[in-house]
């Protein structure tokens, strides 16, 4: 059976517009468009994240604690067609994604409180969910939601992403809501880019990126739009 927890090396960067432009022309010049992206700008992305009633998640990133996770729940394209449950692993400079199925009538109950609709799932995943709802307080804390524009190459599982437009959902955690009030979370012209693969970068896709360390930022989506989100609650 295949480790649901594969370690991957992830580096994230802020970059400025006109940056983006040119390291869009040379990445698209030599890895494939995402086949899941909806046109050349990539696809919409909404995760409803969750967090306990100490703000762990948030709490833990912010202190640098090496070893943490994240549940969340994931949409694509504000479409119910496929719904992830994920829960993200990082520990230190490694991070893994683990995934399984939902159906909307499980969200919806899920977000009900209603959790015991997974209880007994096949998938390992939803019941260490339901366990951590049930018993580690956790509850729904935010909505991200971004355009990602990815790139593939088969060597090494490389994934180069361009997020855009990132945004936090303010007063609902309905991530079905297509009419969703969102506001956006990143001052200024800037993108994030992010690059994900699993022993080594190729050297040829390493210069292509031309980035060097000084410029790497411990960048969270969900701890921007959930310290963002307490600010703008009311």
């Amino acid at each position: 059976m295949q480790d649901r927890r594969k370690l991957r090396h992830e580096l994230k960067f802020y970059i400025h517009n006109h940056e983006y432009a040119g390291l869009r022309e040379r990445v698209k010049s030599i890895l494939k468009l995402d086949e899941n992206s909806v046109d050349a700008n990539g696809y919409h992305i909404r995760s409803l994240y969750f967090d306990n009633v100490y703000e762990s998640a948030l709490h833990e990133k912010n202190d640098g604690i090496l070893d943490r996770k994240k549940y969340r729940i994931r949409i694509y394209n504000k479409s119910d067609s496929v719904i992830k449950l994920e829960r993200k692993n990082k520990w230190n400079q490694y991070v893994s994604k683990e995934s399984a199925s939902l159906t909307r009538a499980e969200v919806e109950a899920i977000l009900q409180g209603k959790t015991e609709v997974i209880a007994d799932s096949e998938s390992d995943l939803k019941r260490e969910f339901y366990y951590a709802v049930q018993h580690g307080f956790m509850k729904p804390a935010v909505i991200v939601d971004y355009i990602r524009e990815a790139y593939v190459y088969n060597v090494s599982d490389v994934r180069i992403t361009f997020d855009k437009q990132l945004s936090a959902g303010i007063q609902s955690f309905d991530i079905f809501d297509p009419y969703l009030t969102t506001r956006s979370m990143i001052d200024g012209p800037r993108t994030i880019l992010e690059v994900k693969y699993n022993e080594i970068v190729p050297g040829h896709i390493f210069q292509l990126l031309q980035m060097s360390a000084q410029q790497r930022s411990t960048i969270s989506k969900y701890a921007i739009c959930k310290e963002s989100r307490k600010v703008y609650s009311y």
